[in-house]
């Protein structure tokens, strides 16, 4: 009978061991779940501002700007425009 007590204390200390040690790992999924969920929602804000802000460069009336301003483009006059038509084989 003593040896089968000792088996069970045993048996008994090694469950409970395990209990810990599942209760600390299931502690440390939900903070790293929590973790990657705000993260996710980082990259989630972050996607739809560089969305917008590619939307943003991208309108045409920017680009005008930009070639009018910065690179000092203009229309082409009547006159400097050339027009080639296609030979016919």
């Amino acid at each position: 009978m003593n040896r089968a007590v000792v088996i069970l204390i045993i048996v008994l200390m090694g469950c409970s061991l395990m209990l810990v040690y599942s209760q600390q790992r299931a502690r440390m999924l939900y903070t790293d779940k929590n973790r990657l969920e705000l993260q996710e929602q980082r990259l989630i804000q972050e996607i739809s501002r560089l969305e917008y802000e590619q939307r943003e460069l991208s309108k045409s009336s920017r680009i005008v700007e930009i070639a009018d301003k910065q690179l000092r483009m203009k229309d082409p006059k009547q006159d400097k425009t050339i027009y080639v038509k296609e030979k016919d084989l």
